[in-house]
């Protein structure tokens, strides 16, 4: 189980999760578009041993997995739980990934990039996570010679990532600002100092459970640290936005609009994707707002009901089948309450 949609984290009434991604690509190697599968091979092995052959606690704590190994749906899943890309999960065959066992830590072999490091922790936890992510940089950049201009900053593939190569993201939970017709407002608003708005999944995904991604845009001519503390102050002044236009709501509406979504999800026998995630939102707002009082994690059932990751619990269900598994295991989860 991945931890960092598992528990309680720093200000998760509205920060869902931080993830840091750097992008680094190697001196002397073709981008992945147009490697060979040999040259593929030999990344892999390259930083598989920079890394799992180190003397370092990251040897110890990071497994090297080969993605021909794992099933389709298992790959899937890693993409509903945010432990990689949908761009790597549909990419070259020869792909491979260094992960913990945690999943906070997914080093993404041979997607745009040579390497994609992601570290992904629950709640509003910037520093942590660059910390980590940087720390691995450090250790990858001692055995392996990354392709970087003293104008450019590091090679991407992509040339909006020159630069830094770091994208910091923030995914908040957003219900009222989002009833209120505000969040094309506030991405144009975020857009002008060089930040986007983006749905769950990232780039080209819609948004779902009323949650919302916020991350940089400018990766070059700015530092990373100048790109983290404006990421910081901008998810700050949204937080306080959805806080605020919370305490403005008529609580007996509020209170009756979680309950009968509780009410739903303690009974319901069949429930879609779609309906799970729209309620369970509701019932994380609930929560956050002392109306509803269970240890029950909404964005842990919101991960778990994922088609995918019911079809690697339960095997190749019919989508039929998946909402009947889906309404089980969510009334069982607030019936052991």
């Amino acid at each position: 189980m991945s931890s960092w949609y598992a528990s309680a984290a720093p200000q998760d009434d509205i920060v869902v999760s931080t993830r840091i991604r750097l992008a680094r690509n190697l001196s002397g190697m073709p981008f992945p578009a147009r490697m060979s599968g040999e040259q593929r091979r030999e990344l892999n092995a390259r930083v598989k041993k920079a890394i799992i052959e180190s003397n370092t606690p990251f040897a110890k704590s990071l497994k090297y997995i080969d993605m021909k190994n794992v099933p389709q749906t298992e790959v899937m899943a890693m993409v509903e739980r945010h432990v990689i890309s949908p761009e790597f999960a549909n990419g070259n065959e020869e792909r491979a990934i260094i992960l913990s066992d945690d999943e906070c830590i997914s080093i993404m072999i041979g997607e745009e990039d040579h390497i994609r490091i992601q570290v992904i922790l629950g709640g509003l936890q910037l520093e942590k996570a660059y910390d980590t992510a940087e720390r691995l940089d450090a250790l990858l950049y001692d055995s392996l010679h990354f392709a970087f201009d003293r104008n450019l900053g590091f090679l991407t593939e992509c040339p909006t990532n020159l630069g830094t190569g770091l994208r910091a993201s923030v995914m908040l939970h957003l219900p009222v600002i989002e009833a209120s017709g505000e969040i094309s407002q506030l991405a144009d608003s975020v857009g002008k100092i060089g930040f986007t708005v983006r749905g769950m999944y990232g780039e080209g995904s819609k948004p779902a459970a009323s949650m919302y991604q916020v991350s940089n845009q400018i990766t070059l001519g700015i530092s990373e640290k100048n790109a983290l503390d404006n990421l910081k102050i901008i998810t700050q002044q949204l937080i306080d936005k959805e806080r605020t236009e919370r305490e403005s709501l008529n609580r007996v509406k509020l209170e009756d609009t979680c309950f009968r979504a509780l009410g739903i999800l303690q009974n319901a026998r069949v429930l879609s994707s779609g309906e799970m995630m729209n309620l369970l939102s509701r019932i994380k707002l609930g929560i956050s707002m002392g109306i509803i009082k269970t240890d029950v994690v909404p964005v842990r059932l919101l991960i778990e009901g994922q088609p995918y990751m019911l079809m690697k619990k339960y095997g190749q269900p019919e989508p039929e089948e998946r909402d009947i598994y889906r309404a089980n295991n969510i009334r069982e989860a607030f019936s052991a309450q």
